[in-house]
């Protein structure tokens, strides 16, 4: 290899280069892994040594996957940690509520300057028809320190991971705050910490009482534990690559970036099976992300609990994206009153938490949008619970004679959506009166959870129309995209059907709905029946779990497309 090649080679490596993000699904990201591994394996049981080298190669990760962003990654480790000293050496209530609101203040400017400037710009300029502009500060102050205009100072680029970094951040000082934990002693550790790199760019979001316990524990791994790890990272890339990639290229892509041009069926289809898309994709990643943390003796907490099983939204929020979930109860919904002010106010703080929520995916009134329609699904199941029998047939009656009114003064797809939603509900409603009250079937639980889990998975799929529409987009071009798709797909949806061709349209796409049926069947086994398997998988002998990972990789390959998508969670 001459000295061009190996030039090349090490550009390569250590450059930056954003058209390749380093993905869990690429083999560099595996060399890079295998690599940190092995040097990691010689300072295991040397504890600073190996959470400084930690911290290091969790910074030239996110260099890899961010660029020059790493510098604001190491400004956030840095005055998170002394913030947090302060916080913990005043005994002054008065100057420690002072470094809680700065440690707040800054991990917020900093998140509400990458990722909300666009929004809340073009929010002023409406309300005031005026034509302000997005200045880039840092590449403004970047062309001038260096003399150049390689910066463009008119666009400001979001940093990968930045809402779970922030989120993260802003625990660790509040815990420091609430005296539920003792800040860690040491800049280094706190940086290991902050950016582990399994977990660094798509969470989940780690509590420090949860991890920092672990960074002064001695590396430890047993065969089975190795096995378990093992598994996680093969169900996380068969997830990603099989299920996300595979339905996102072949079908629900397609499908969304021209509504027009499919039937009501495909369109509907695309909601479900994008649901199960979303799932593998930040599910795969949390998967993966475990399994390499648990490879090297780390323990990052589950953040999905099966999400699909939900029977209501107040359950799905409890299964779905659970470290964010928690993270929002405790730091912003219990923080705001919770439930200690009455029902309004509860009502209130419970909305005004989903609406963040769903800002915190993104900067676009599509997701303030979805984040608001779960708020609402959580708001009406809390009431729903708590009627009777006859209650629940009355207003389900109520709602249903309302929306058949205005589907008929109005007409419109919309109205023709709810009318066939609510009839379902309140037919439903009336049977399991009828057979409870009048004929004395008692308790059908089975029937009942099951009627639950799929209404649930239809309302939640529908709110994701605005979620998937408007994602990977500006602010200002993913409103107007957003709500022109989401007009488009409920046409599609509720206007009149060829029921004729859905027979050839399921022909058409059977590998498609193959693969999402498998999916769902999967996703619904018990979960006694995957803890087993996982069990089994991790008391193979090494040489049954080698030949294991050689089918998988080889099933992998055959799914593999010829551009990797990034994991869709990389965005916020």
């Amino acid at each position: 290899m001459n000295l061009e090649n190996i030039k090349i080679f090490l550009d390569t490596i250590f450059s930056f280069n954003d058209k390749q993000p380093l993905l869990f699904t690429q083999f560099y990201f595996w060399f890079f892994f295998a690599v940190v591994f092995a040097l990691f394996s010689l300072l295991r049981n040397k504890i600073l040594m190996r959470n400084t080298f930690l911290f290091f190669a969790s910074l030239f990760f996110y260099y890899k996957t961010s660029g020059l962003f790493v510098l604001l990654l190491f400004i956030t480790v840095v005055y998170g940690f002394f913030i947090g000293k302060g916080i913990d050496k005043t005994n002054s209530a008065r100057n420690r509520k002072l470094l809680l609101a700065l440690g707040v203040v800054l991990n917020l400017g900093v998140l509400f300057y990458f990722k909300y400037a666009y929004f809340f710009t073009d929010v002023y300029n409406s309300i005031f028809n005026s034509n302000l502009h997005v200045i880039n500060w840092l590449a403004k102050w970047a062309n001038g320190f260096f003399d150049t205009e390689k910066f463009d100072v008119g666009k400001i680029i979001l940093p990968v991971g930045i809402s779970f970094f922030t989120f993260q951040n802003i625990s660790y000082i509040v815990d420091i705050y609430r005296k539920k934990i003792k800040p860690v002693q040491n800049v280094l550790d706190y940086g290991f910490y902050l950016t582990f790199f399994p977990q660094l760019v798509a969470g989940p979001i780690v509590r420090a009482d949860v991890f920092i316990p672990q960074l002064h524990k001695k590396y430890f791994l047993s065969k089975r534990q190795f096995g378990i790890a093992i598994f996680w990272i093969l169900n996380g890339l068969l997830k990603k690559i099989i299920l996300s990639d595979y339905l996102a290229v072949n079908y629900i892509d397609r499908v969304f970036s021209n509504p027009m041009l499919f039937t009501g069926f495909e369109n509907l289809m695309a909601l479900f099976v994008y649901s199960l898309q979303v799932y593998a994709d930040f599910s795969g990643y949390t998967d993966i992300a475990i399994g390499v943390a648990m490879i090297m003796g780390f323990y990052l907490p589950k953040n999905f609990d099966s999400p699909y099983k939900a029977t209501n939204a107040s359950d799905f929020w409890r299964r779905w994206h659970i470290s964010l979930s928690q993270w929002l109860r405790d730091y912003l919904y219990i923080p705001l009153g919770g439930n200690r002010h009455g029902k309004l106010m509860t009502n209130v703080n419970l909305m005004t938490t989903m609406l963040l929520g769903g800002m915190w995916h993104g900067a676009s009134w599509n997701f303030i949008i979805w984040g608001g329609l779960n708020g609402i699904g959580v708001v009406v199941y809390k009431y729903w619970r708590k009627m009777t029998s006859l209650q629940k047939v009355l207003f389900s009656m109520t709602l249903f004679v309302i929306i058949i009114t205005l589907h008929i003064i109005f007409g419109g797809p919309l109205f023709m959506l709810g009318t066939v939603w609510v009839s379902v509900i309140f037919f439903s409603v009336l049977i399991r009166y009828c057979f409870s009250e009048w004929l004395h079937f008692g308790k059908i639980e089975q029937l009942d959870r099951i009627w639950g889990i799929t209404q649930t998975f239809v309302f939640i799929s529908f709110t994701r129309l605005f979620f998937r529409s408007g994602s990977n987009l500006p602010p200002a071009e993913a409103n107007a995209t957003a709500w022109q798709t989401a007009k488009n797909m409920v046409t599609r949806i509720g206007g009149k059907w060829d029921l004729s061709i859905i027979p050839q349209i399921v022909t058409e796409y059977r590998n498609v709905f193959l693969v999402f049926l498998i999916g769902m069947i999967i996703h619904w086994l018990p979960e006694d029946w995957k803890r087993r398997y996982r069990i089994i998988f991790a008391s193979m002998p090494l040489w049954a779990t080698a030949l294991i990972v050689v089918a998988a990789v080889f099933i992998l390959y055959q799914f593999v497309v010829a551009d990797l998508q990034p994991f869709i969670y990389f965005q916020f």
